[in-house]
């Protein structure tokens, strides 16, 4: 991990590689306050996934319009974007265990509101509207805060492990979220999925006051001062080890991410199929990407050459599942897809993390979320307008060909920052494709 706050000093890439050290799948929930935190999550995790649909559903309700629901979702992530950088200032200077007890505690409030306005009969489109802006301006504060208290809770040795069991926690509820609120709509309708949803943050509230704050791994706090949030820019700008994987991730949020327009598209155009194929897809990627973080549970590194390999298979698989002749083919091809994306993103969340001073992290890591999910208001309408102008498979394609050659040339650059060449080889009767210091290239061949 690194230790300076500084921007003059960037070491090369490689040298953020931590030793690697044994572990389990599941080693970080021998920790007793993650392990709270953890079925605290698995919790909270599926009520929010039940109100994404049942918010969605709820809208399209109200207004027929699917443009209304772009909107919703719109300005759920707005906030992210005009003041994410904010929110990671706040979690450097507060207490991490503290701030997430008040920002849970919002998360629920604005869940219970929803149900209170849609059981009561009285709700309207612009309380959903409103009520995503405010859980979008809560999330500003809670993602950083939540993502740098892992660290707390762990320890640099296990923050990777934790990072990909989040992520696991995470796509789980994506299995089951969206199927228990389907039945709840069905059969009572969506301001019970709004209720359990409120009611889901009392799990993670109750761990949060259940953790022993001697057992907590102790980090410095970021005094208040001014000029905290251009610290925080220089800072990123002043390693590559942190600005190339935040911008690997820019680019593969904006582009290569745009799932909901794409399956959309060629459920209705290509297959001509239903809803529930839809949801099919949907739930192939989620089963994909659950596979995904459990495999990089049991990786010890966050290695960046990882991160950038991924990346180019992630865009490369788009492009080839794009043209599958078979919906059959192009169904199982979601779960690879899935498998490294999820990788993309546990992999660089936890490069970043630990390359990063401790009194940095809650602004890095915002800027990391800002970027990742700031560029979906820009890159959705594009992608859309490729995807209805030449059709889904060229739109599909396109995504994946910016997703893989972003990471060829993040590649590149953080070869050059690292003073490393690419190296062509055999190993054992096959070619290998390297990165090697550049006085080691003579003798690789």
């Amino acid at each position: 991990m690194s230790t300076g706050s500084g921007a003059d000093s960037a070491p090369a890439p490689t040298a953020i590689d931590p030793t690697p050290v044994k572990q389990t799948m599941f080693s970080s929930l021998r920790v007793r306050n993650y392990r709270l935190f953890a079925i605290g999550q698995v919790v909270s995790n599926t009520g929010t996934w039940m109100q994404r649909i049942a918010q969605d559903w709820l809208v399209l309700s109200l207004t027929g319009s699917a443009s209304a629901v772009g909107i919703t979702i719109a300005l759920q992530f707005l906030p992210m974007l005009l003041f994410g950088l904010y929110g990671g200032v706040l979690a450097d200077r507060l207490p991490k265990r503290r701030l997430l007890l008040a920002t849970q505690a919002a998360m629920g409030a604005t869940g219970v509101a929803l149900a209170v306005l849609t059981l009561g009969g009285h709700v309207q489109v612009w309380h959903v509207y409103l009520t995503a802006f405010l859980l979008g301006l809560v999330t500003v504060v809670d993602n950083p805060a939540r993502q740098t208290f892992v660290a707390e809770m762990v320890g640099p040795d296990q923050l990777r492990n934790a990072v990909s069991l989040n992520s696991a926690n995470f796509q789980s509820a994506r299995l089951v979220g969206p199927a228990v609120a389907g039945v709840l709509i069905t059969a009572v309708g969506s301001g019970w999925a709004f209720l359990f949803n409120g009611l889901s943050f009392l799990a993670p509230i109750a761990g949060l006051l259940m953790m022993r704050n001697a057992e907590l791994h102790k980090v410095d706090r970021a005094p208040r001062g001014k000029g905290q949030l251009r610290e925080g820019l220089r800072y990123v700008a002043g390693k590559p080890e942190l600005i190339w994987p935040i911008v690997l991730v820019g680019f593969i949020g904006t582009f290569g991410f745009n799932f909901p327009i794409w399956l959309a598209a060629f459920v209705d155009d290509v297959f001509h199929a239903d809803a529930g194929t839809y949801g099919l897809l949907n739930t192939l990627m989620a089963a994909g990407s659950l596979a995904g973080a459990l495999l990089a549970a049991r990786r010890g590194t966050s290695r960046l050459r990882m991160l950038v390999g991924a990346a180019i298979l992630f865009g490369l698989l788009e492009v080839v599942t794009a043209f599958a002749p078979t919906f059959w083919i192009f169904a199982l091809m979601m779960v690879p897809i899935g498998m490294f994306g999820l990788t993309v993103n546990v992999t660089a969340n936890s490069s970043v993390q630990l390359a990063t001073d401790p009194l940095m992290r809650g602004r890095v890591m915002s800027l990391f979320m800002m970027v990742f999910t700031g560029g979906t208001p820009f890159g959705a309408p594009l992608v859309g307008w490729v995807t209805d102008t030449y059709g889904p498979r060229i739109g599909f394609a396109s995504g994946g060909a910016v997703a893989m050659l972003a990471a060829a040339a993040v590649g590149l650059m953080l070869a050059r920052a690292g003073n490393l060449r690419v190296a062509v080889g055999w190993h054992r009767g096959h070619p290998q494709v390297r990165f090697v210091p550049r006085e080691r290239l003579a003798t690789v061949a």
